[in-house]
């Protein structure tokens, strides 16, 4: 179907990209000025900002409880950005309807951004946040993780991070990752137009374009992420065998769409469960920027149903 109205509409009313090179101080700042007053977000029983002592060192973390039950299950949340952009104020709202949607607790990892961390601090980062959500006492019990669900989730870069982490946790023998949920995936950072379909189909026009691709993953690769490592582009990786099983989101309009519903064939073939879920009428982006839509507000929902 053609690019949902509402979502043309938003669209048509977006000047065009600045000239030169991007500038991701200024395009950070102009993100955060965006972000909703904290009294106009959803409401919910716990939304508490602390800080995770790792071993990656100290991360920010903001730690979103849904209702005051003494344990519950944890999503560990990242988010996206091209590894360069986005916080834990920009992905508030997305945060925030996870825990609302699943009933879970939801860890939001602050993690360290390209260019002024190079790879692979934001990655160790994450893997670090997840080991501390499940180590009561290295968390001070703020967490309050039940043992049960433990689910790696993020969207765009995020689901980047959040493929690799899964990927890390089974290398090293941590088998207490559940879930993975992946929203529209960036999985192969190698970004040859001619390798997926969708690159081409959706080039221009539904708000990432792919010609866009390369200077807003720049910051990343040009920090020492090599597009050939499997944790930088999972979908590189040769053995599937045992991650957790998957929920991918994916757009018709992305052009990340195809590498993300070939990593879950990929996924499925190596015996993990899988879902596969591609949002017509959407582009990339649409969980952060159009949940607004009860139709794209779904993908949310499918998440929390996934989860439980």
């Amino acid at each position: 179907m053609a690019l949902h109205p509402q979502i043309a509409e938003v669209l048509r009313t977006l000047p065009a990209p600045p000239d030169g090179p991007l500038d991701p101080v200024a395009m950070r700042a102009a993100e955060e000025s965006q972000v909703t007053p904290l009294d106009e977000r959803l409401p919910l029983n716990l939304v508490l900002d602390t800080t995770a002592r790792t071993t990656s060192g100290d991360v920010p973390v903001r730690i979103y409880r849904p209702t005051d039950t003494e344990t519950s299950g944890v999503i560990v949340y990242l988010h996206g950005g091209a590894f360069f952009l986005g916080s834990l104020e920009t992905h508030d709202h997305v945060a925030r309807a996870l825990a609302k949607e699943s009933g879970l607790t939801v860890v939001a990892v602050g993690y360290r951004l390209a260019p002024e961390s190079v790879f692979p601090a934001g990655l160790q980062d994450c893997c670090a946040v997840l080991r501390w959500v499940a180590d009561g006492h290295a968390n001070g019990g703020v967490v309050r993780w039940d043992g049960a669900t433990l689910a790696v989730v993020g969207d765009s870069s995020g689901g980047t991070y959040a493929a690799a982490v899964a990927a890390m946790a089974h290398d090293d023998g941590f088998d207490r990752i559940t879930h993975q949920v992946l929203f529209y995936p960036s999985l192969d950072l190698d970004l040859d137009v001619d390798r997926y379909a969708s690159l081409r189909e959706n080039a221009v026009g539904y708000g990432m374009e792919t010609a866009g691709l390369k200077p807003f993953n720049a910051f990343y690769l040009d920090s020492g992420a090599d597009p050939a490592d499997p944790l930088v582009s999972p979908i590189k990786r040769t053995d599937l065998t045992g991650l957790p099983p998957a929920l991918i989101i994916t757009a018709e309009h992305d052009p990340l769409r195809d590498e993300g519903e070939l990593y879950g064939t990929r996924l499925r073939e190596a015996g993990v469960e899988v879902t596969v879920s591609r949002y017509a009428g959407a582009g990339h982006g649409f969980v952060q920027h159009f949940s607004w839509i009860p139709d794209y507000h779904r993908a949310i929902e499918e998440a929390g149903e996934f989860l439980c």
